[in-house]
């Protein structure tokens, strides 16, 4: 089945992971997108050697793979005229020009909005930066961990009064990926209802600060931020989590807790809290929920999971889930239920399991349509079959060190 952006062609002009995800997506769900990358070297996430202390040389890069499926690889010395020459070809016949580079980095090799939009005024240019394009800071340089920094995330999880933590993953990154994407396909339907192209930009920043629109928006009203809380002590010990005896957690996520908690207590074999004043109601269990949390603690730590799990479900109709790690979820039946995994057929690696788009479409299903290319591998084809050179055309760029 066809892909809603079959017939979209996207110049992925970026690096590491804001702008590769953003493409990426675009990709799954069917452009065809041309990734531009240096001669000899192309994207940096392709020499990632380690991660979060992974050592990455003896199995797939999947930083790369993870970032660049199903997308086709042209490389370029864009600092020769010849080289701007070719992406002034492909930009005519493109829908989308993508790039995550600092700025003024575009400019200077006259890949900016202004100068590509003179061979195509439909083309949607979209930015990716750390700062903002705008603002004292635009133009300093940024990565995903200064993104969590900055956006105030890092003082937001974690215990009261705790150093500002760190989330692995680069969820920055991520973030500002998907509200690019999210912007490129907005510019997109607004072209088809206009027919004009128009510039579009996505920060790191401003990303982060929409992930937390609800601690932003009580900031902004009330002036104070939603503060962080202490498990020990959380003002409703039914909106919290306990650890059961094999050392896995129970997350809570019972809001109006006064509904659940008497079969709650029930469930637990705690009849005699029902009506124990201090917990009796609300109001009460806030005030004395150090001593009720203490005492969920111990009565959590009696059973392993599971049998809290068969417990809870027999129990009532509460509101909880385990609490999972990163590599629990290849095995969460919910993810492999909802097809949250594909399997990749990678020509050098063989099957590779991938993360699907979290997006149901019944009509146009995004799809992965195959592994990241290698570096410079469809750039004959392209210059060839797309943009009318000649092999003997081919061949002095070659020479020339332009491709």
């Amino acid at each position: 089945m066809a892909g809603v952006l079959e017939g979209i062609r996207v110049i992925d002009w970026t690096i590491w992971q804001q702008g590769p995800v953003a493409s990426m997506m675009l990709a799954d769900l069917g452009a065809d997108v041309v990734k531009l990358e240096e001669s000899g070297r192309g994207d940096p996430g392709r020499g990632v050697a380690r991660a979060a202390g992974t050592d990455l040389s003896a199995v797939p890069n999947f930083y790369f793979e993870a970032h660049n499926r199903g997308k086709r690889s042209l490389t370029l010395d864009l600092k020769q005229p010849e080289a701007r020459e070719v992406v002034q070809r492909l930009v005519a016949r493109s829908d989308v020009f993508v790039q995550n580079f600092r700025p003024g980095v575009a400019e200077r090799l006259q890949l900016d909005y202004e100068s590509l939009r003179r061979g195509n005024d439909r083309l949607i240019y979209a930015s990716g930066s750390g700062f903002g394009l705008k603002g004292p800071d635009a133009k300093r340089p940024c990565m995903d961990y200064l993104g969590l920094a900055r956006s105030g995330i890092m003082n937001a999880v974690g215990e009261p009064n705790g150093p500002p933590l760190a989330v692995q993953g680069a969820i920055a990154d991520q973030m500002g990926a998907s509200m690019l994407a999210f912007a490129i396909i907005t510019a997109l339907l607004h072209r088809e209802r206009s027919g004009a192209g128009q510039a579009v930009d996505v920060s790191l920043l401003g990303s982060m600060a929409w992930l937390q629109g609800l601690s932003l928006a009580a900031s902004l009203m009330l002036g104070n931020e939603l503060p962080r809380f202490a498990r020990t002590s959380a003002f409703n010990p039914l909106w919290n989590h306990y650890r059961c005896a094999d050392d896995r957690w129970i997350a809570l996520a019972m809001a109006q807790a006064d509904r659940w908690w008497p079969d709650f207590a029930r469930a637990l074999g705690r009849e005699d809290l029902v009506n124990d004043e201090r917990f009796a109601s609300l109001m009460p269990r806030g005030a004395h929920a150090a001593e009720l949390i203490a005492i969920l603690d111990e009565i959590f730590a009696s059973r392993g999971s599971d049998e809290w799990v068969r417990l809870l479900d027999e129990g009532g109709d509460f509101i909880f889930t385990l609490v999972n790690s990163v590599s629990d979820l290849p095995d969460d039946p919910q993810i492999r239920a909802n097809d949250l995994i594909a399997q990749v057929d990678h020509p050098s690696h063989g099957g590779l399991e991938m993360l699907n788009l979290p997006i149901g479409l019944s009509a146009c299903p995004s799809a992965i349509r195959g592994g990241a290319p290698e570096l410079g591998q469809h750039t004959e084809q392209i210059l060839t079959e797309e943009l009318g050179y000649s092999w003997e055309e081919v061949g002095g760029l070659r020479e020339r060190g332009v491709i």
